[in-house]
């Protein structure tokens, strides 16, 4: 059965933040393609990541850089948001009390049909509906948090 992971905007910036090569080298390796896991994102992700990487890393990756990044990045299923998503996240942002961006994750990822959603912005081991919240930067020795 092939496992389907919602990757969050900060395991695509960490990929190319130099600044912290123990968190590149993570990301790097939750990216690397594999034949049992589909990678999901959504149309967030796509402009955060266009965002971040343009203002903050604007000396380390130029702008003709990021648009070919997203230009590989929406090779992958990308969900769109619409008005059917806002809501789902809005209805999720005040069932769990997370941040309307963080419940817009979650309803796309439970939207696409992922299992889990890579971020280090919500709780390792915290279940959303469907989906668990896993914190690829997460060091071993420190215990899940329970979600809701």
């Amino acid at each position: 059965m092939t496992d389907r992971s919602f990757i969050d905007t900060n395991v695509w910036v960490y990929a190319v933040d130099r600044s912290d090569i123990a968190k590149q080298n993570a990301a790097l390796g939750v990216l690397q393609p594999t034949h049992d896991t589909d990678v999901v994102i959504s149309a967030q992700v796509l402009g955060e990541f266009y965002n971040v990487v343009t203002r903050k890393f604007a000396r380390v990756v130029a702008t003709a850089d990021a648009r070919a990044m997203v230009d590989q990045m929406v090779r992958l299923p990308v969900v769109p948001i619409d008005a059917r998503l806002v809501e789902a996240a809005i209805i999720g942002s005040e069932r769990w009390q997370l941040s309307y961006w963080d419940a817009l994750i979650i309803a796309a990822a439970e939207t696409s049909g992922c299992q889990r959603v890579l971020s280090e912005d919500m709780a390792h081991g915290a279940v959303y509906g469907s989906v668990e919240v896993a914190n690829p930067f997460r060091v071993d020795d420190q215990p899940p948090l329970s979600g809701g």
